[in-house]
C-alpha cells in the first residue's frame, strides 16, 4: 500500500483526493504556489511544500519543483488530480524515472491517447465506435483532401491531433473552404501545441456528449460505472452534468461500454480514465480518452457507490481491482452543478474575499468544495469554486433536490453563477432531458 501521497494539485481536487488519502491511512503532502497557502487541504495535510509564485508556471506546472517536494518529503507516489499536469506524458515519465508511483496511466499510454489521431486507431482496433474520417493526418495532397472529404459528407470538420478544450478545431461546409480551412488551423495547432498535424472528421449537427467512466488495473482487469451526459456546454466547457445519461438506446449502450472495457484491456490502461463520445441518432461516436479523474466523476461514485479516487489509489499501489464488473449497479440519478466564481451573464471572473458562506444539506446532497468563510478566491486560477452534486430515485426528483440546494447555497462577497444553473435546472427543455451539446449556446444567445 502506498505510505505517503504528493497532492500535485489545488482547490477542490486537491481536498478530495486528501480525503481519499486519509480514509486508507495514506499520509498527504500538500504542494502549493504562494497564493495559495490558506487552502482547506493545505491545512489538513501531514506536511506542505510551496512549491512557487502565484503563477501556475511557476508553480503547479513545475516538474521540476513538483518532483523535489516529493524527495524532500519523502513521499513514494505523486496524484496529479485533473487539469496542469494530469495528461502529461512527460510529467509521468518524470515521476517514474525518479523513482516514485505515478497515480495513472503510464507515459506511453497517456501518449497513445493524447495523439487524437494514435487514439481514433487504437480504438478502432477495440471495436470502440468511431466518427468517419480521414483514419489518420490528412494528406498533403489536395485532390486527396477533397477525394476524403466527399467520402465522409459535408459538414465535416479539421482537428489538431494534439488539441484538446475546443481548441484547434474548424468546421468546413464545403469544398470552397476545404484547404484555407486545413491550412489555417495546421498553423494555429503548430502554434498552440508544437505539432501542426491535423485530420478530418464528419461533423456532427445536432449530437449529445456522452461518456464512459472506466477504472482499470493494469493487471488484465478493468470495468466501467456506467455513462454520463455532459450536453450542457459553454464554449466546450462543461457546465452541467448527470448520470446516467438520459434517453440513450441500450443496446447501444451496452455495446460501447463493454467496447470501452476491452479498450482499457487491450492498450493495458492503469486507473481511472474516460471515454468521451458523440452521441446522435442512437450511434455513438469516439473522439477522446481522458487519462484522468474527471470534475465530474461525483456522479458516477452516486449512482455506483464506487470511490474513484479510492481505486485510483488502491491501483496505484500495484492491488487488483476491489470490484468486478458484476457487482457494479446504476441506481439512481445523480446531478452535479458546478458554482464557478464568475458572473451568470456576463461570464467575467470574480475573484475575491468570501464573506459568507453557507453550504446545502439534506439528504441525498454532495458539495465538494475547498472555500469557507473568509477565504479569498485568487484570480490566477480556474473559476470554479465547487461542485454541488444532487442524488435521487428518480431523475426528477434528483433534479428538485438540485432546484433546493441550490437556493440554500450561500456564497456571498463575489458573484457567482448559481443564478445561471438555477435557470438551467428549471429549464424546460433540459428537464425533458436528452439536449444536445448547441442547447445552452443558443438559449444564452437568444436571452441576449
Amino acid at each position: 500500500m502506498l505510505t505517503k501521497v504528493l497532492i500535485a494539485n489545488r482547490g477542490e481536487i486537491a481536498l478530495r483526493i486528501l480525503r481519499a488519502c486519509k480514509e486508507l491511512g495514506i499520509k498527504t503532502v500538500a504542494v502549493h504556489s504562494t497564493a495559495d497557502r490558506d487552502l482547506k487541504h493545505v491545512k489538513l495535510a501531514d506536511e506542505a511544500v510551496c512549491i512557487g509564485p502565484a503563477s501556475s508556471t511557476d508553480s503547479y506546472l513545475n516538474i521540476p519543483a513538483i518532483i523535489s517536494a516529493a524527495e524532500v518529503t519523502h513521499a513514494d507516489a505523486i496524484h496529479p488530480g485533473y487539469g496542469f499536469l494530469a495528461e502529461r506524458a512527460d510529467f509521468a515519465e518524470q515521476i517514474e524515472n525518479s523513482g516514485f508511483t505515478f497515480i495513472g496511466p503510464t507515459a506511453d499510454v497517456i501518449r497513445l491517447m493524447g495523439d487524437k489521431v494514435s487514439a481514433i486507431e487504437a480504438m478502432k482496433e477495440a471495436g470502440v465506435p468511431t466518427v468517419p474520417g480521414s483514419d489518420g493526418p490528412v494528406p498533403k495532397d489536395e485532390a486527396q483532401c477533397k477525394t476524403i472529404a466527399q467520402r465522409i459528407g459535408y459538414p465535416v470538420i479539421i482537428k489538431a491531433a494534439a488539441g484538446g478544450g475546443g481548441r484547434g478545431m474548424r468546421v468546413v461546409h464545403n469544398e470552397a473552404e476545404l484547404m484555407s480551412s486545413i491550412e489555417v488551423t495546421q498553423t494555429e495547432a503548430k502554434s498552440a501545441f508544437g505539432d501542426g498535424t491535423v485530420y478530418m472528421e464528419k461533423f456532427l449537427t445536432n449530437p449529445r456528449h456522452v461518456e464512459i467512466q472506466v477504472i482499470s488495473d493494469g493487471q488484465g482487469s478493468a470495468i466501467h460505472l456506467g455513462d454520463r451526459d455532459c450536453s450542457l456546454q459553454r464554449r466546450h466547457q462543461k457546465v452541467l452534468e448527470e448520470a446516467p445519461a438520459p434517453g440513450i438506446d441500450e443496446e447501444a449502450r451496452a455495446k460501447v461500454q463493454a467496447a470501452c472495457v476491452k479498450a482499457c484491456i487491450d492498450i493495458n490502461y492503469r486507473g481511472a480514465g474516460t471515454f468521451e463520445f458523440l452521441y446522435e441518432a442512437g450511434h455513438f461516436y469516439f473522439i477522446e480518452m481522458n487519462t484522468r479523474v474527471q470534475v465530474e466523476h461525483p456522479v458516477s461514485e452516486m449512482v455506483t457507490g464506487v470511490d474513484i479516487i479510492k481505486e485510483q489509489l488502491l491501483v496505484a499501489s500495484g492491488q487488483p481491482l476491489s470490484i468486478s464488473q458484476d457487482q457494479i449497479v446504476i441506481s439512481g440519478h445523480a446531478f452535479e452543478c458546478r458554482i464557478n466564481a464568475e458572473d451568470s451573464k456576463t461570464f467575467m471572473p470574480s475573484p475575491g474575499r468570501i464573506t459568507q458562506f453557507h453550504p446545502p444539506g439534506g439528504l441525498g446532497v454532495r458539495w465538494d468544495s475547498h472555500i469557507y468563510s473568509g477565504y479569498s478566491v485568487p484570480p490566477y486560477y480556474d473559476s470554479m469554486i465547487g461542485k454541488l452534486i444532487t442524488f435521487a430515485p428518480s431523475r426528477a426528483e434528483a433534479l428538485a433536490r438540485m432546484n433546493s440546494a441550490l437556493d440554500e447555497l450561500v456564497v456571498a462577497g463575489i458573484k457567482t453563477n448559481v443564478d445561471l444553473q438555477k435557470e438551467l435546472v428549471n429549464d424546460e427543455g433540459f428537464k425533458k432531458g436528452g439536449v444536445n451539446i448547441h442547447y445552452l449556446e443558443h438559449k444564452l444567445a437568444e436571452e441576449q
